[in-house]
């Protein structure tokens, strides 16, 4: 088989699309899209999201030492397209697309009602690799639809039809 030269900047895929949500110090509330996610760690568990330092969402995660990763279903693409391409540097996106948020159990951040999925995380620390600085949350609480979880509190993730 032949093979040629690929795109480094995503060679890595598929990976979830997610919306991370965040609350800063003065109780402003922001969603944005992350392309750079994933597990990093089942004792205790953890998860990573790599987040631009330009982003909005940077210095509310940074000061605050908290985020929620909320994974996203298919239905939600306008919702998460709109996120992803728009910043509250310009407007109030939440607003705009009619964002549903509710406290999380124990981080000071929002969950996003309308995700199927809703993973609280404390930063336990972060590396800059590069573009992004990579903050480890340490999962501090699962929030998951009733319908997905199993009688040991297992999700079953195949009843999420994941965007593409």
């Amino acid at each position: 088989m032949e093979k040629k030269s690929a795109n480094m900047k995503t060679c890595l895929q598929p990976a979830p699309k997610v919306l991370v949500s965040c609350r800063g110090l003065d109780g402003e509330d922001n969603v944005l899209a992350v392309g750079y996610c994933g597990n990093c760690s089942y004792a205790p568990p953890m998860v990573m999201v790599g987040i631009v330092p330009s982003r909005y969402s940077y210095k509310m995660i940074k000061e605050s030492g908290c985020f929620v990763v909320n994974l996203v279903d298919a239905s939600y693409q306008k919702e998460f397209d709109y996120l992803g391409k728009n910043s509250k540097h310009d407007g109030d996106k939440l607003e705009a697309m009619n964002i549903k948020l509710e406290n999380a159990k124990i981080v000071n951040a929002p969950i996003m009602s309308d995700c199927p999925v809703n993973i609280e995380c404390t930063v336990v620390d972060s590396i800059v690799t590069g573009s992004h600085e990579m903050f480890i949350g340490k999962v501090e609480y699962v929030h998951a639809d009733e319908s997905m979880v199993d009688n040991e509190g297992n999700i079953d993730f195949s009843k999420i039809n994941f965007i593409k």
